[in-house]
C-alpha cells in the first residue's frame, strides 16, 4: 500500500508539472490566503495507474477526470506538505448544469491531498467553485477557476 501511495503522490506531482507546462502562464494552479496556499489541478483519470484507481475505487475513462486539491501553510519561511482540510466544491458547464464534487482524502506519509472524480464531455468548458477550510472552526477559503477538458 505504501508503494501505491507513493505512486499517487508522483502522479500528482507529474500532472501538476505537466499542467503547468501545457497551460499558458495566465492559468493559475494555486490561490494564496494569508499563510495558506491552496494548490489545485484537473487531470484525466487515465493518467492514474490502474492499480491505484482500483485501490481508491476510481473509474478510469477518457471522459472522466479528477480535481486535485492540496492545502499548504507557510510560516517563518517554511512550507508544510499537504495538510488535512475540509474540501468541498462543484462544477458547472456553460448550460449551468451543476455537478457536486465528492472529494476523497488521500494520506501519504505527512502529506494529505484530495481527489474528486467527475464526468465531462469533449471540449467542455467547466467552471469550478471550491471551498477549503483548514479545520471546522475556520472560515472557508473560496475560489473559482475554469478549465476546458478534452477526451482525446
Amino acid at each position: 500500500m505504501k508503494k501505491l501511495l507513493q505512486s499517487v503522490f508522483l502522479v500528482f506531482l507529474a500532472t501538476t508539472v505537466q499542467a503547468q507546462v501545457d497551460q499558458p502562464k495566465e492559468i493559475r494552479t494555486a490561490e494564496k490566503f494569508g499563510v495558506y496556499t491552496v494548490h489545485y489541478n484537473v487531470f484525466n483519470s487515465t493518467d492514474i495507474p490502474a492499480k491505484m484507481a482500483e485501490a481508491y475505487k476510481l473509474v478510469r475513462g477518457k471522459d472522466r477526470a479528477l480535481v486535485n486539491i492540496s492545502l499548504t501553510k507557510t510560516e517563518n519561511g517554511s512550507t508544510t506538505l499537504g495538510l488535512p482540510a475540509i474540501v468541498s466544491g462543484a462544477s458547472k458547464n456553460l448550460m449551468q448544469q451543476k455537478q457536486a464534487l465528492k472529494f476523497i482524502e488521500i494520506k501519504e506519509g505527512d502529506a494529505t491531498y484530495y481527489l474528486a472524480p467527475f464526468v465531462f464531455n469533449n471540449e467542455e468548458v467547466l467552471h469550478f467553485d471550491i471551498q477549503v477550510s483548514a479545520d471546522a472552526n475556520t472560515k472557508p477559503m473560496s475560489f473559482t477557476f475554469n478549465r476546458t477538458l478534452y477526451t482525446e
